[in-house]
């Protein structure tokens, strides 16, 4: 060695450095992220150094017992050695550094659950209205839950031909939570399962309706069934008075379905061609009137009236004034729904309805908002929305879920 020049002399102290250097850096990693997260205490880097320097020469003597060409190829210069010596302690400082501040950050306790908090891949995020949005599809075939009853095939087809959107930054567990709870909600379920992607792909295994009518029931009531006269567009949750003779009871629609629906013809492919689109379930069936069959739930002390009676007659209570009835009947026919919003923090708060594009980017129209503790009705696009303002709008069901996010 002493023939060669300076610079291949540090070039092979620094192979030699690396070749036995990487044992004892992981070492030292090892060794100061235990300690640190068990105990709390940094490892002290003399006690990195002498384990450093005791693993390296263990290997350096295995090294020269397997070939003895080694120390000859080393000599006497002390230049590969020292280089190769100063690589290890390096490597070793540099590891044990790296494994005192992972053990510092790695949470002390954790489950499956937080390990699972994945985040959907980005080219799956559409922008609207200035935030990201994904679209969950239901992909594959709608399964059904040990334990209960096999699902409709009408109502497996309507899950599997829905689309919901959620915001983007959601974790994909908070995203399974929500559209579980969407599922379950919209179409009654009496139990769903979801597991999404990083795709926005749903997998849903579902249970069909199970006592649907006895959840509408509030303590101290009672449901009766009879046949009825029934008024159009009438619908579940409606107050409505239902005369037999001489006996009014008044009561909570809790389902009501007219003869005209009931004996409707089913479509010529069964429902079931999964080349057509299914029809979206109603998300609040009203009656076409006429003859029909009407469920309500009346207090018990009132329920032997309509039980001992044939046939009835059905008249709605008004819940408003003049013409606010039918406009809310004929809103709800058309699928539309009325809410109440209060402005959080969200991508709406500092932003004029005109700019944010409220009817074009979430399909909802804003009625009324209420603002310095006055309401200004059919507000100009040029009216401003700060947090704690509240607001009414109206539009269908989904639209007011998409701009519900987006105000919070």
């Amino acid at each position: 060695m002493a023939t060669l020049s300076l610079p291949v002399q540090l070039l092979f102290g620094l192979y030699l450095g690396l070749l036995t250097g990487l044992l004892p850096a992981l070492v030292s990693w090892a060794m100061a992220f235990v300690v640190r997260y068990l105990t709390g205490i940094t490892v002290p880097g003399f006690g990195v150094v002498v384990l450093a320097l005791a693993i390296a020469g263990v290997q350096g003597g295995l090294l020269a017992f397997s070939d003895t060409a080694f120390l000859t190829s080393v000599g006497a210069s002390p230049v590969p050695v020292g280089t190769a010596v100063l690589v290890i302690l390096m490597m070793s400082l540099y590891a044990h550094a790296k494994g005192d501040a992972m053990a510092a950050t790695f949470p002390r306790r954790f489950s499956l659950a937080e390990l699972g908090e994945r985040t959907l891949s980005a080219d799956v995020v559409e922008l609207v209205g200035g935030r990201g949005e994904v679209r969950v599809t239901v992909v594959g075939d709608v399964g059904d839950i040990e334990g209960y009853p096999a699902l409709p095939a009408e109502l497996r087809a309507s899950i599997r031909a829905g689309e919901w959107t959620f915001p983007a930054d959601l974790p994909i567990s908070e995203l399974q939570s929500r559209l579980a709870d969407r599922l379950r909600r919209e179409f009654d379920l009496a139990d769903v399962t979801v597991a999404i992607d990083e795709r926005g792909r749903a997998t849903v295994s579902a249970a069909p309706p199970l006592s649907g009518v006895s959840r509408r029931v509030e303590d101290g009531e009672r449901a009766v069934s009879l046949a009825a006269l029934l008024p159009t567009g009438m619908a579940v949750g409606d107050v409505v008075e239902v005369r037999t003779g001489d006996d009014v009871v008044t009561g909570t629609v809790v389902g009501a379905r007219s003869k005209e629906a009931e004996s409707a013809p089913p479509s010529p492919d069964g429902g079931t061609d999964e080349n057509s689109a299914p029809a979206p379930p109603s998300r609040a069936p009203t009656t076409t009137g006429g003859e029909g069959r009407l469920t309500v739930a009346v207090p018990r002390p009132e329920a032997p009236a309509l039980l001992r009676a044939e046939r009835g007659r059905a008249v709605v209570r008004s819940r408003g004034r003049g013409r606010e009835f039918e406009l809310l009947s004929l809103l709800r026919r058309a699928g539309r729904r009325f809410r109440r919003f209060t402005v959080g923090d969200g991508a709406l708060a500092g932003t004029t309805l005109g700019s944010a594009g409220v009817r074009e980017s979430y399909g909802v129209a804003v009625l009324a908002v209420r603002q310095d503790g006055g309401w200004r009705l059919a507000p100009r696009g040029d009216t401003r929305l700060r947090p704690g303002d509240e607001l009414f709008a109206v539009g269908p069901h989904e639209a007011l879920e998409r701009f519900a996010e987006a105000v919070r």
